[in-house]
């Protein structure tokens, strides 16, 4: 097969979970045979189209901000779409894959598979439905309206987590048209790194870090309540740990309410670390926090999963992360708010007991995400997907 893949946010020059999807399925691809192309905004230097790890790279736009204000840019996303059209008409494809959000560059992939008469497929990481109302007010109607045209669009949808798929079902996409592919990770890849112990001259059974947290820093990953949980612990916690791995426009005001709260001895921020660096720093932490109230699939949960580590995640309408969390199993979901994410962590960082048996039980989780066995679905709907074309 010959596939592009359509995204504007290529890995790993912007580190996400869509990215990351696109990026292991494509090489894993190559490396069976099939051409994989990626199509999205030219974030690196030279060359607007060159090899990658076995996949050929298309740079469309020259690199803007994705984001401005804290939310993600309209203008990006319509330039990135404008320009799409004349590049992916070049070349003919088998099958093409365009991850959803940001919708604009649906529609001349839509174009493109009409033109071309190729089956297109849509990912969907997250449906936002009514959610908009509450990301920009009034103006969420359009956004609600472009959201619903897009599922119109083709007769073959992958939402990445049960919770995508019975939201894309309440916009009307029929059941049997969604096939539910989740996110994977490298096994093998994670059990070869070492705990990042850092500085500090500590044994497995007294890591690094008491609550790490990875993620863009934006008002919906909520580490705001994170970093009032580590104010509320350290009454009993004085030399509590917490790493704070990622960036974004929530940044500063996340550094200068630390400095508030008197617990800039206690969190690390780490800004954004390469793939080994992350995992060898949750491999270090007794309990990732993610607080998130909105999550398409939430990666680094199965991340810190095949890291033996527990999480705490919130209940809350959008964060599908909620459905890879087993309550008091392999970790804890608890109300949207600091005192219930305190209490949590305490739970696992407070019982030596507790948290191997939650461990134990997120490495056993962790085996159902292989990348080697949800690669093998994919390609089966992908070929799929040609035939009935």
């Amino acid at each position: 097969m010959k596939i592009a893949f359509v995204y504007d946010a290529v890995y790993p020059w912007v580190k996400g979970g869509a990215e990351m999807r696109i990026h292991e399925l494509g090489k894993r691809l190559s490396s069976r045979g099939h051409e994989v192309h990626i199509f999205g905004v030219k974030w690196w230097e030279g060359e607007d189209t060159f090899e990658y790890e076995g996949m050929t790279l298309h740079g469309v736009c020259k690199a803007r901000n994705l984001y401005v204000n804290g939310r993600r840019s309209i203008s990006e996303a319509i330039i990135f779409a404008v320009k799409l059209f004349p590049e992916l008409r070049k070349e003919n494809f088998d099958l093409i894959d365009v991850s959803v959000f940001p919708y604009f560059s649906c529609f001349p992939v839509k174009a493109v598979s009409i033109l071309k008469k190729v089956p297109s497929v849509l990912t969907w990481h997250e449906v936002w439905d009514d959610y908009w109302y509450e990301y920009l007010g009034r103006a969420g109607i359009f956004g609600l309206l472009i959201e619903k045209a897009v599922s119109k669009l083709s007769e073959n949808n992958i939402a990445v987590s049960k919770w995508t798929k019975d939201r894309l079902e309440g916009l009307g996409v029929p059941g049997e048209k969604i096939a539910f592919i989740p996110n994977g990770i490298d096994l093998k890849r994670i059990s070869e790194i070492e705990p990042n112990w850092e500085k500090f001259s500590v044994g497995p059974e007294n890591k690094a870090y008491d609550i790490i947290f990875a993620g863009r820093l934006i008002k919906e990953k909520n580490v705001d309540l994170l970093i009032k949980a580590v104010a509320l612990l350290k009454a009993d916690f004085p030399a509590l740990r917490c790493c704070i791995v990622g960036d974004g426009p929530e940044r500063a005001a996340l550094v200068k309410l630390a400095k508030r709260s008197g617990v800039c001895e206690n969190v690390e921020f780490a800004g954004f670390q390469e793939y080994g660096a992350l995992i060898g720093k949750i491999k270090a932490s007794k309990v990732l926090v993610l607080p998130s109230s909105r999550e398409g699939f939430g990666m680094v949960v199965i991340e810190a999963f095949a890291c033996g580590v527990p999480v705490v995640t919130v209940r809350a309408k959008y964060n599908a992360a909620q459905g890879l969390v087993e309550d008091g199993v392999d970790g804890f979901i608890v109300g949207l708010e600091e005192r219930e994410i305190a209490k949590a962590v305490i739970k696992i960082i407070g019982n030596t007991s507790r948290n191997k048996k939650a461990s134990e039980a997120a490495l056993r989780k962790a085996e159902n995400y292989d990348w080697e066995e949800i690669v093998k679905n994919v390609q089966l709907m992908f070929e799929d997907c040609i035939k009935r074309n």
